[in-house]
């Protein structure tokens, strides 16, 4: 699947993350984890930051000045909603250029619909628009092996890819960042989230 349909399936779903029934506590222990590594706060960017705001919420709260991108554009319309005054852009983080440069990157439960053939590319990218000293948070199948999938669990069909643990693991070795966290935070299911400091 192109990252255009993935937008296309997210937004026939806002409704899952409009509700009143989502857990907005989802990811924030893991993210204030993650603000705990970060030096300076200036820009963050929120890569697949959806409808629920909460992540912009506690980025706000912590003296950052976030950015909101996602593909989807019925989730920017409710985020706008929620946070009139951030700057949200729709775009394919593929193909998207990060002309700013951030302290804090926040990629959760985002990455993993990125083309597996084109994940190591946005990674790249990602950790370039990092300050020095700049944190990255995302969270990915922690899978034995790369490879990629399609299912329809919440309704239409949406593309799940990872590298696998260790070929996230090495990637961002080889990128010279150092890797603050790792935690398999539903376990014994495989979905995994990374800190990274870029040095």
């Amino acid at each position: 699947m192109k990252p255009e349909e993935i937008g296309k399936a997210y937004n026939q779903i806002t409704h899952i993350w409009d509700s009143k029934k989502f857990d907005m506590s989802n990811g924030i222990a893991q993210h204030k984890k993650a603000i705990s590594f970060v030096k300076n706060r200036g820009n963050a960017l929120d890569i697949g930051c959806g409808c629920t705001g909460r992540f912009i919420e506690l980025l706000l709260n912590e003296g950052f000045i976030p950015i909101g991108l996602d593909i989807s554009d019925k989730m920017l319309n409710i985020a706008r909603k929620k946070h009139p005054k951030v700057h949200f852009i729709q775009a394919d983080i593929c193909k998207y250029k990060l002309s700013e440069k951030y302290d804090f990157i926040t990629a959760w439960d985002s990455i993993w619909h990125v083309p597996l053939l084109e994940q190591r590319n946005v990674l790249y990218k990602i950790i370039e628009s990092l300050n020095v000293g700049g944190v990255f948070i995302f969270s990915f199948g922690g899978t034995d092996e790369e490879g990629a999938h399609i299912n329809n669990f919440m309704g239409p069909d949406v593309y799940y890819s990872s590298l696998g643990l260790n070929g996230f693991i090495k990637l961002f070795i080889e990128l010279g960042c150092i890797i603050r966290h790792l935690e398999f935070d539903q376990y014994p299911e495989v979905h995994t989230y990374l800190v990274v400091e870029k040095v």
